[in-house]
């Protein structure tokens, strides 16, 4: 196995409403519903760059309530990724060039195309564990999902 040493990391929202629904965002260049998301830029930390991504993909503001989990790979990826549970403090769902769709979904509703290692994460989040967890990824990536779900005719 080839091991790539330069880093990834990245920083979701899960974030739910009143109704404990998540918000999903549906990718404009691949078929796929994900959490709001990206990676950190250089001299910026996770949490901010949570609030950031946020706002770039859904037009929505918010303020992290805890850090979910820390994520990270064995298959000579090297990618970390930070979870945090967010509330929305401001700002309106809107279209962008990352996402033409939003939606809220109840956890025993997402859609088949939801990219497997965010249904992890969101399944971590709604377990409201009081500390975080660190899990190695072994989830499909999410065009590995989609060339399965077309291959077994589920999408």
């Amino acid at each position: 196995m080839t091991v790539d040493n330069r880093y990834t990391i990245g920083a979701f929202a899960v974030i739910v409403d009143e109704g404990d629904r998540v918000l999903l965002s549906h990718r404009r260049d691949l078929d796929l519903w994900n959490l709001p998301g990206g990676q950190v830029e250089v001299g910026e930390l996770p949490n901010v760059t949570v609030a950031r991504e946020v706002k770039e993909e859904t037009g929505l503001d918010v303020e992290m309530v805890r850090l979910v989990g820390v994520y990270g790979r064995t298959d000579g990826k090297a990618d970390i990724v930070f979870t945090f549970q967010c509330r929305v403090v401001g700002g309106a769902l809107t279209v962008t060039d990352e996402a033409d769709r939003h939606e809220w979904f109840s956890v025993d509703d997402l859609p088949v195309n939801t990219t497997p290692k965010h249904v992890a994460r969101i399944r971590d989040a709604l377990l409201g564990a009081s500390e975080p967890f660190f899990r190695v990824l072994t989830e499909p990536s999410g065009r590995e999902w989609l060339e399965t779900l077309r291959s077994t005719g589920k999408h």
